[in-house]
């Protein structure tokens, strides 16, 4: 039978909110099933294990942040764009730290196809048309972008930046200042 109120988008939404407080790793069926004080079997009915909550977890998170980055992106080009669609994965991360974890974790490529992953690849494209680059330095510059994002973010939710000067918000604005530079002067060859 299954428990009243209990839904699989209750659970995930759950499971993400658990992975932000104790971190996506520590998210299991078992912890959420103590979360709900309800025994690990009466979540089966809507989760096929771990893994599924993780997928899923990751598939809410790529879905949230792709809507923000779509606010931030909306009605910007340039630089601002650039600078907006950095800022909101810089701002889901600190807010969201367990579920900006998730929205790294490995999908099947069946998952991958069906979650908003795309979106934010045609949302970083969108960016660069407004650099004039050409494929395949399109795609090369969608990778610096996501590394630089990616390795920024989470060297500085780990603390890795507060021990010295100057202030992480300056280097963030340096760096964005510099991949503009660099989009602009892209080489062609």
């Amino acid at each position: 039978m299954v428990r009243a109120g209990l839904t699989t988008d209750r659970l995930v939404r759950a499971g993400a909110e658990l992975a932000d407080e104790v971190g996506f790793d520590q998210v299991t069926v078992s912890a959420l099933a103590r979360r709900f004080d309800v025994k690990v079997a009466s979540l089966y009915s809507h989760l096929k294990n771990s893994q599924d909550l993780k997928t899923r977890i990751a598939l809410l998170a790529l879905e949230e942040l792709a809507d923000r980055a779509a606010d931030a992106l909306a009605g910007r080009a340039g630089k601002d764009a650039l600078i907006a669609f950095a800022d909101a994965y810089r701002d889901y991360a600190r807010a969201h730290p367990g579920r900006y974890a998730a929205a790294r974790h490995p999908l099947t490529p069946e998952a991958a196809a069906a979650s908003a992953g795309g979106r934010h690849a045609q949302m970083t494209r969108a960016i660069l048309r407004g650099y004039d680059l050409p494929e395949p330095g399109q795609t090369h510059a969608v990778r610096l972008l996501g590394s630089v994002f990616h390795g920024y973010v989470s060297l500085e939710t780990a603390g890795g930046f507060s021990h010295s000067a100057p202030d992480s918000q300056e280097s963030w604005t340096r760096i964005l200042d510099a991949l503009d530079s660099l989009l602009r002067a892209w080489p062609t060859a």
